[in-house]
């Protein structure tokens, strides 16, 4: 339409949040295509639309196009990668855990002497401690602390300390929160949360509201995600009372409520056996606008096996895909175990069919943007 107008004149700027927009919505080959129109507007190609069009590669697992464009970039004097094109494609490596080329990325970047950030660092470190290397993870968090150039932040505290809470590594994180501290980053309200997330799990509720004491008395606001890890704490032990006692608060404060929340709260109620208040909540949670994703469904879906509701839990599941929210491998895990509990194996099998089918279709619409 743009195109057809008189005053229409090709634009960089245009194309640029084209290409990002297409790589979002999962469509890189219409990105590559569009970037091609461009060229053949004459416009000419700068690292940033490189990068962009990289990037939609990245967003969707397409490492192979990703790293031919990089070559690509190399033989246009006027279009070298730079460290945004490398994190970018450092980032999707790690996503699909593919460490060795990272090493060959690291390489690639000392030769043509571009110097990763604290950002590129971040990604890393992120992906290395979530594989559990936790050898290589110190090995570049050294390199950072000897670096003039991209020391350590509240962003690398976050990562390192988010890897050790979601393994229940508490000690370890606490280790590392002293050591943070002692290189002289200042936590922030997420460094506190994650706290409180990895204490509520483990149960050290002494630990948890000494945290959120500590939050107050520095003047940190407690945030939707602070009462999301204290609700969580409580929905496993599925004490409805504290959980209810929090949710009351969090609204009495004017936190607003997110799919998380819910999730926590039809856990806690299905764990404490007050399976009304798990039908009160999916209804509150349809009249806030609350989102329904995967893992909303699959909260529900876990409550009513608990509550041995087969039949209610094929109608949510049938509902799951009439929202069109697609199942996880968690979804086909939990019913599937309901089904074999019960004996049901025609339901394990038509399951198990299923879930191949949707892997098939998965399998070829990624062949399809290939």
């Amino acid at each position: 339409m743009l195109k057809e107008q008189p005053f229409y004149q090709p634009k960089e700027g245009t194309y640029m949040k084209l290409l990002v927009l297409l790589g979002k919505s999962g469509q890189p080959e219409l990105a590559r295509k569009v970037f091609n129109e461009m060229v053949e507007e004459g416009i000419e190609p700068t690292p940033e639309l490189y990068t962009a069009l990289l990037a939609a590669y990245c967003r969707n697992s397409l490492i192979d196009e990703a790293f031919a464009t990089l070559n690509q970039m190399k033989t246009l004097p006027n279009c070298q990668p730079d460290v945004y094109t490398y994190s970018t494609l450092i980032k999707a490596c790690v996503d699909a855990m593919r460490f060795e080329l990272i090493e060959t990325l690291y390489q690639d970047m000392d030769e043509r002497s571009v110097t990763p950030n604290t950002v590129t660092q971040n990604i890393v470190l992120g992906g290395y401690g979530k594989a559990g290397m936790f050898d290589q993870m110190e090995r570049v968090l050294s390199g950072m602390l000897e670096s003039a150039t991209c020391k350590p932040d509240v962003w690398t505290m976050n990562t390192i300390l988010s890897v050790f809470a979601n393994k229940g590594q508490v000690d370890m994180m606490e280790r590392w929160y002293e050591k943070f501290r002692n290189f002289g980053i200042d936590p922030e309200t997420r460094t506190f949360n994650i706290l409180i997330g990895a204490y509520g799990k483990k149960r050290m509720y002494d630990k948890m509201s000494s945290v959120m004491e500590y939050m107050r008395k520095l003047q940190f606001p407690w945030t939707s995600s602070t009462y999301n890890n204290v609700i969580e704490a409580f929905s496993d032990m599925g004490d409805a009372k504290h959980m209810e006692y929090t949710f009351e608060q969090m609204h009495a404060e004017g936190m607003k409520a997110d799919t998380k929340t819910f999730c926590c709260l039809i856990n806690g109620y299905a764990n404490a056996g007050l399976f009304h208040k798990v039908i009160s909540s999916v209804r509150l949670a349809s009249k806030l606008q609350i989102a329904e994703n995967v893992s909303f469904y699959n909260a529900v879906i876990s409550a009513c096996i608990k509550a041995d509701d087969l039949m209610e839990m094929e109608r949510v599941y049938k509902r799951m895909k009439e929202k069109h929210c697609r199942p996880d491998s968690e979804t086909f895990s939990i019913m599937t175990e309901a089904y074999a509990k019960e004996g049901m194996n025609d339901k394990v099998y038509a399951l198990e069919q299923e879930k191949l089918q949707m892997l098939s279709e998965a399998s070829g619409h990624r062949q399809q943007n290939i």
